[in-house]
């Protein structure tokens, strides 16, 4: 059974944690986020869980803008060939949350089989405040980028914090 909005919460407090979280209509990709980056300050970002040609898993995450060339993101994440996008049976056996409501709090719900590698986007590690869905996206909970990686190491996942996007790669992260 995936982990509910509840135990997230309790998990960030057990970690100390402290979080904001704001609730609204669902929204299903980052278009539909728009007025949520005017109330709810900090880096607002997209996630993109992806497989290679070997079943590894990645859970990719950077900010909503940024230019992700997904023909050459294997090179930079060490996948070995072309990264497809995972599907929506796949997303919910590892990560345990449905197609529109990525992110990497799911991490909590991979925290035994240890499936996927997270993959931080250099340019968004920049920013002090970070929002991601609380395992479904019908909110949004902010936190420090510090905590975001201390919450993934409390998972028992090292993250991979690389510039992914072009907009990192192009400020030398």
């Amino acid at each position: 059974m995936p982990a509910s909005r509840e135990d997230l919460m309790n998990f960030f407090g057990e970690l100390d944690i402290d979080v904001t979280t704001v609730d609204h209509d669902p929204v299903f990709t980052v278009a539909e986020s728009g007025d949520l980056h005017e109330r709810i300050p900090g880096g607002h970002t997209k996630n993109l869980f992806v497989k290679d040609k070997k079943g590894r898993l990645f859970l990719i995450v950077a900010l909503h803008d940024a230019q992700i060339d997904l023909k050459k993101i294997h090179q930079i994440i060490d996948a070995r060939g072309r990264v497809s996008f995972g599907n929506a049976d796949l997303l919910m056996e590892v990560l345990g949350v449905e197609p529109g409501s990525v992110t990497p709090f799911s991490l909590i719900n991979d925290r035994d089989a240890q499936r996927v590698t997270p993959v931080f986007d250099a340019a968004m590690m920049q920013h002090n405040v970070l929002n991601f869905h609380p395992l479904r996206n019908n909110a949004t909970t902010s936190l420090q980028a510090d905590d975001l990686m201390k919450f993934a190491d409390a998972c028992g996942h090292s993250v991979r914090v690389l510039a992914v996007s072009e907009e990192a790669a192009e400020a030398g992260f």
